[in-house]
């Protein structure tokens, strides 16, 4: 095996067990907040505290660590982040706190936003030809991980509260020691770049994105895909209980369903695609299938038919890396921490956002019959969007083809 397909897994490891922590947690910290708290109202509180807390670190950090992890290298930063993530979730364990545990959502946001600095790992380590491949490897991995992270988590959980959180601690520390005496620096010294606070901070590394030539009016595509894709995950629990009257059971076998479709598409299907059909083409697909399928899940009174819907959906899995892939070909090898960063300060923002616009359209058509069209308005909500990106990418991409033209004339 090269170094860098060594390298590689490594990465698709540190992704894969990030998440599985992360999703280890999802079904079990209602409840640990629950303990500490003496009513539902300060447990819903306190909840979306630690929620929006995560979400605000996360916006803040990602253009950081990636902006350091081009000045200093991706191996120390990945290593501090992955360590400060385990401890974080040992502390979480054993706190009986509740503003103990608010100051480990800050370290597990801000350590937490190593995905880019992953993502900017697999850029210095693959050609232009091998990134999109990558980038979908890495989508496949983050797919497998929540499949399986949530489950587990309620496994745990039914025994021990606290024990999913040492579980997780357990995976961070061991993956940690695994690239301490692993993972080789990907950037060498020569294409590192100074920390500048227009660099290191969100406003400005979004900025930075916006000047990349061939980049611009794609960042507002990436936004409203991403928008898009957290309301649906945000809404599609309740949802499916408001109006299906689903269980957690079924909800499980159908998140199970699309994490497989994700990470088969991402991670077997993906190069096949971009081969096919390019990364231009195929993030448009992806996208307008997106913007269609929104809508049967939206109409549909049969709960039978959203498998169908999720399968007929796959390409809406390839657009995501085709985007990523698009963006990272066109920032400099020295720039690809920061572009990376910038790209999951949007992520960020879109969690932060994403809820509160979910969660307002469920709880204002949750009260109507169940066979009502309006049931759906948060999934044509997420159709619009797409469509907006759609409409967004064709207008660039016209445009940059006549810029090209422009110039050979």
């Amino acid at each position: 095996m090269t170094t860098a397909k060594a390298s590689l897994r490594f990465i698709l490891v540190t992704v894969f067990l990030d998440v599985i922590g992360i999703g280890l947690m999802i079904p079990v910290l209602p409840s640990l907040i629950g303990e500490m708290t003496t009513s539902p109202d300060l447990q819903a509180y306190w909840y979306g505290a630690l929620a929006t807390t995560y979400g605000i670190m996360q916006f803040f950090c990602t253009p950081l660590l990636g902006a350091l992890s081009d000045r200093y290298g991706r191996r120390p930063v990945l290593l501090l982040s992955i360590f400060g993530l385990g401890i974080s979730y040992i502390v979480t364990a054993f706190t009986h706190s509740l503003v103990l545990l608010l100051l480990t959502r800050l370290v597990s946001g801000a350590t937490g936003a190593s995905f880019s600095v992953a993502n900017a790992y697999v850029a210095d380590i693959t050609t232009h030809e091998e990134r999109g491949k990558a980038f979908g490897a890495v989508g496949a991995a983050f797919g497998v991980g929540f499949i399986f992270g949530p489950m587990l988590g309620g496994m745990l959980g039914a025994i021990d509260l606290r024990l999913p959180f040492m579980v997780a601690a357990a995976l961070s520390l061991l993956n940690w020691l695994y690239g301490y005496f692993v993972l080789p620096e990907s950037l060498p010294v020569e294409r590192r770049e100074a920390v500048t606070f227009k660099r290191a901070n969100p406003f400005g590394a979004l900025s930075h994105l916006m000047q990349l030539k061939g980049v611009g009016g794609l960042v507002f595509v990436f936004a409203c895909t991403v928008l898009a894709q957290f309301i649906l995950q945000n809404t599609w629990v309740l949802y499916t209980e408001f109006r299906f009257n689903w269980t957690p059971k079924q909800n499980g076998m159908a998140l199970f369903f699309v994490g497989l479709t994700s990470a088969i598409v991402q991670g077997v299907l993906m190069g096949r695609l971009l081969k096919k059909f390019g990364e231009n083409r195929l993030a448009m697909m992806g996208m307008a299938s997106s913007a269609i399928i929104y809508i049967c899940y939206g109409l549909t009174t049969n709960s039978n038919l959203l498998y169908f819907f999720i399968l007929a959906n796959f390409l809406s899995f390839a657009a995501g890396p085709a985007l990523q892939t698009i963006i990272s070909k066109a920032a400099s090898e020295r720039e690809q921490g920061l572009t990376q960063g910038s790209l999951n300060a949007i992520n960020s923002i879109m969690i932060i956002i994403a809820p509160l616009i979910g969660t307002f359209l469920l709880a204002k058509v949750g009260h109507l019959p169940k066979d009502d069209w309006r049931m759906g308005v948060t999934f044509f909500v997420c159709s619009g969007l797409q469509f907006l990106a759609v409409i967004l990418a064709l207008v660039h991409f016209r445009r940059l083809r006549n810029n090209k033209g422009a110039l050979k004339n």
